[in-house]
């Protein structure tokens, strides 16, 4: 059984140590700090992420669920990611668990074990069983605006 997520105080300082490296420029395996206006006040956060490269298209996945920065990417549709200087708005869309199984299977190879603890699957899984476990890890494709 997958691990559920629950913002911890350790979880927290980890996003303000890669916050800080962010804003540095200083980015790693991916990492970048997406922007998402709230879905009630319309006020913008910022999360950490890591944007995933996949047969040439880049994706933002979370392994822990449908959390605030999805919820509010799903309503907004759009979101800037950042690291540095540099700022890219991009627009995103929410893939069906089909075509998000097999990026999925792409990231769990190298992602580091606290990650993998969230998925009910690992990376030698079938296709189908991802497909399942899917929905409790949404994805998103992302392309510039």
């Amino acid at each position: 059984m997958a691990k559920q997520f629950q913002y911890t105080l350790l979880f927290k300082a980890g996003n303000f140590f890669t916050r800080s490296l962010l804003a540095l420029g200083i980015s790693f395996n991916g990492s970048t700090l997406i922007t998402v206006p709230g879905r009630k006040t319309g006020q913008p956060h910022s999360t950490p992420i890591t944007v995933v490269e996949f047969e040439g298209q880049r994706y933002v996945q979370s392994p822990f669920g449908s959390v605030n920065w999805v919820r509010n990417l799903r309503t907004a549709g759009q979101a800037t990611l950042s690291w540095g200087r540099r700022h890219e708005t991009v627009i995103a869309t929410e893939l069906t668990p089909e075509q998000a199984a097999p990026v999925i299977r792409s990231i769990l190879p190298h992602a580091p074990k606290v990650i993998q603890d969230y998925f009910d699957v690992t990376a030698e899984s079938s296709l189908e069983e991802i497909v399942r476990d899917a929905p409790n890890h949404p994805v998103f494709a992302v392309h510039p605006a």
